[in-house]
């Protein structure tokens, strides 16, 4: 009972090491590495390791890559002079950041102001799109389906906006994601802030449905196949072309828990879609996102996805503060307040008597008689003396 409950494989299969089909006479580089079988491999997959077929397009990727990521390794070393403990200890806070807002889009602005986050960002680009034509031409010698190339391509699709694409829409390089640990957090964290709350962007809500849903989805198939292993649920091929026990059980399980089940070969693609869907739309709400709506905040008011009145959202609890074995506080009645007495009208003021002029200080000449001091040694005005 345990073997199918285990983490690692339990059983392998050993036989003679599998080349593959063969490749054509003309082709320029040849098969490298092994075949061999390898146990601990064999503990999560198949055993054999090898042989590898990189081609022409697979080692112009590797290359590429190289360059750019030695590039940046090199960058973030500088900035620590050189010293190897001080890497080793900061780098999780190094980065190569874009260039500064005031040289737009130029092609190559000064190398330490992003001008070797310019060339680091066309190699790696470069190595990507590179590996993705290897893909490609992979699935189409072998006869396969495109399926694993296009969900590939879906990932470039969000790695090009966050890089590319939207930057040049912004105006300036500025805008794309920095070569780093913690700075591509933080840009991240800030991008949010920096637009309104992206919570609100409907395109990224749905992002996060796909994501979420890719999780449950293959959890949901792994348990499922893992559960009839035992009837041979795991040779998932036989089970699509002739319905055997086990998949006759895993779909009697699912329609009696849910009332509706995928098929062998259907829940694959509604993996895949997922899966694709999930960069697809997580990649056109980062392209409007400063390019056609400015503030998604403002955005939902406006569409009645955000209510206007912020007043209705609760306090946000101190998360810093742990609420355990703390009682509650009690309620604290409100205090009645009387109503205040009608205002009565106030009686008019008596009019304010006139000053009187203080008197000067001895010795002091006013310079003119209608200044002296009213009082019994007055001189006498020009009036009185007349009369």
């Amino acid at each position: 009972m345990t073997q199918y409950q285990h983490i690692f494989t339990r059983i392998q299969v050993a036989g003679p090491p599998e080349a593959g089909v063969e490749i054509p006479e003309d082709a320029a580089f040849e098969r490298k590495g092994g075949p061999r079988l390898s146990y601990w491999i064999g503990k999560i997959g198949n055993a054999q390791l090898g042989p590898i077929y990189l081609g022409f397009w697979g080692v112009t990727s590797i290359i590429a890559f190289a360059i750019g990521f030695t590039i940046i390794g090199l960058n973030m070393a500088a900035d620590v002079n050189w010293n190897p403990i001080r890497f080793v200890r900061e780098l999780v806070w190094l980065s190569l950041d874009p260039p500064l807002e005031e040289h737009g889009l130029a092609i190559l602005p000064p190398l330490r102001e992003g001008g070797w986050w310019l060339i680091a960002g066309f190699f790696i680009t470069l190595s990507i799109l590179l590996w993705w034509v290897r893909m490609y031409r992979r699935a189409v010698s072998l006869g396969l389906g495109l399926h694993v190339c296009w969900a590939f391509a879906a990932a470039i699709w969000l790695f090009l906006v966050l890089g590319f694409i939207r930057p040049i829409f912004m105006g300036s390089w500025h805008h794309a994601v920095p070569f780093g640990i913690f700075s591509h957090l933080d840009w991240t964290n800030n991008f949010s802030l920096e637009w309104g709350n992206i919570f609100w962007n409907p395109f990224h809500a749905l992002s996060i449905v796909f994501l979420y849903g890719s999780v449950l989805l293959f959890a949901m198939h792994g348990a499922t196949i893992l559960a009839v292993a035992r009837y041979g649920g795991e040779r998932e091929i036989e089970q699509i072309a002739d319905r055997g026990t086990a998949s006759e059980r895993a779909a009697l399980f699912w329609r009696w828990t849910m009332g509706f089940n995928a098929s062998m070969e259907s829940i694959h693609r509604w993996a895949w879609w997922f899966a694709m869907l999930t960069t697809l739309t997580g990649g056109i709400g980062i392209l409007i996102t400063g390019t056609v709506v400015e503030d998604w905040t403002e955005w939902g008011i406006k569409h009645g996805i955000v209510p206007a009145d912020f007043s209705m959202w609760p306090d946000t609890p101190d998360s810093t503060v742990s609420s355990w074995g703390l009682e509650p506080e009690p309620a604290v009645a409100p205090i009645p307040v009387e109503p205040a007495a009608p205002a009565t009208p106030a009686e008019p003021a008596a009019p304010a008597e006139p000053a009187t002029p203080a008197a000067p200080a001895a010795g002091t000449d006013t310079g003119t008689d209608t200044m002296a001091p009213a009082g019994e040694n007055a001189a006498p005005t020009t009036t009185e003396q007349q009369q």
